[in-house]
């Protein structure tokens, strides 16, 4: 399951305004962000993410997560990935920043867009 699509834009402030209005109607509303630099809208089983585009960051202009079940899922998928051809971008580990019981693994497929396979749950016996 796609657990969260991040879209790089130009101007922050702009698309938010934007993807508020656009959303609306769908009931999609800013879950959380942080001003000048990212917004994340709730869209039920997922998120739809918007970053402030940078000449060079650690993010691609397109970025998917991939939710998964287990923590050992998330470092197959990276050996897996790695082993078909895909770049290290972030090797499989908790994530803190994100929310405490975050654990992913990010890789850059031979385009060069940002993929993740990730669990945001506590640990219950699945390491």
């Amino acid at each position: 399951m796609i657990d969260h699509v991040t879209f790089a834009v130009s101007d922050i402030t702009k698309s938010r305004q934007f993807y508020e209005k656009a959303f609306a109607p769908l009931g999609y509303r800013i879950a959380f962000g942080d001003e000048g630099r990212f917004w994340a809208f709730d869209i039920g089983d997922g998120l739809f993410e918007i970053m402030q585009a940078e000449e060079k960051g650690p993010l691609t202009r397109v970025h998917v997560a991939f939710r998964v079940k287990s923590k050992a899922l998330v470092r197959e998928f990276y050996e897996a990935a790695l082993a078909a051809g895909a770049e290290d971008n972030g090797a499989p580990g908790p994530r803190p920043q994100y929310t405490p019981d975050y654990y992913a693994c990010f890789v850059l497929d031979p385009d060069g867009y940002n993929i993740e396979a990730m669990i945001d749950q506590p640990d219950a016996g699945q390491s």
